[in-house]
Order: structure tokens, then sequence, then C-alpha cells
């Protein structure tokens, strides 16, 4: 059967499987700064990388015999990598309800987009950001606001101490520091 009649999974959310899924009846939260670099990397992948491939397809393809031209063969694959990263990020896009947490900045209190040092029981510091589901990065210190740590933080204050549950047990963190970005 000719691969122009394969039909492609219509969840592309299930093909970004290195993203969790927007939990149900729950909005896509980002900040400003998340949602400007998936519309920069939509724009990039529309405006420059489609067309250089479509561009390699078409020289491919005039040359002859598709069967064997790897050129031909990567390309097309690689034009489906990019639309369906496009989809995706449209799909995101689309639903993404963007949180400026400067609006909390001298607040002392756990919301959407605070940077957070906390201290956990064995006395290790950690600082991360609650950034949107589309944003997250754990290496980097930027976790999702639907994590277990961000669920458990969040409109807790400065000083306070909150009960963290996971499969290994239980944990209190101590917060030590609450930042928001200037306005």
């Amino acid at each position: 059967m000719s691969k122009a009649f394969v039909k492609e999974s219509e969840d592309d959310d299930e093909l970004e499987g290195a993203l969790p899924a927007i939990p149900a009846g729950t909005k896509n939260y980002m900040t400003p700064q998340g949602h400007q670099r998936m519309k920069q990397e939509l724009l990039h992948l529309i405006d420059v990388e489609r067309p250089e491939v479509v561009k390699i397809v078409s020289w491919a393809a005039s040359n002859g015999d598709r069967s064997e031209n790897g050129d031909y063969i990567y390309g097309k694959r690689r034009l489906r990598e990019i639309d369906r990263r496009i989809r995706f990020l449209t799909k995101r896009l689309d639903i993404a309800e963007v949180v400026d947490p400067s609006v909390h900045h001298g607040s002392d209190q756990i919301f959407f987009g605070a940077t957070v040092t906390y201290e956990n029981q064995a006395g290790e510091e950690h600082t991360i950001t609650i950034v949107g589901i589309d944003e997250l990065d754990p290496l980097n210190g930027k976790i999702s606001w639907i994590s277990p740590v961000a669920r458990a933080l969040t409109k807790a204050r400065e000083g306070e101490s909150v009960v963290l549950r996971t499969p290994s047990g239980v944990d209190e963190l101590t917060i030590l520091e609450v930042r928001y970005p200037a306005p």
C-alpha cells in the first residue's frame, strides 16, 4: 500500500511523549517567555525549516527513481516530523492561557511563575521555578505546575513548611525564599 494512504495519528499530544498531557478540565498555563519561545519555534518551522526541506524533497523527486533516493525518503520523513510538530505547537498555543507572574512581584506567597528556594528534611536546598507543562525543564529547575512539588508548594508562604507525599515516603519542605520577576 502506498504511504500516501496511511493515516497518521490525530492525537499529536501522544506523539510528543516527552511532555505530560494537560489534565482534563484545566487550562494550558504558560509564562509570557514560554509562550514567546513556542511561537518563535512555530514560526521558525513554518518560515525556515519546512521551506528548506520542501526544496530538498522537490529536488530529490526530480532526480527520478524515488524508491532508492535517500534524499527523497529522508526529506519526506523530516517533512512529516515538521508537520506533526507544527500541528502540536498550533494546538498548544491555541489553548494557552498566558499568566504573567510579575503581578505577584513582592509577594511571599507561592503562585504560578514563582521561583522558590526550599530545603528538604535532609538539609538539601533546591531552587525551582513553577512553569507551564510545555516549559518544563527539570534539569534547569523549571518544574510543571502539576508536579507534586509544585502542588505542595502552591499557596504556601515564605518561612512555612509543607508536606510532600512521594512514593518513597513523606518529606517536609521548608520555604526559604519566594521571588517573582519584576514587572
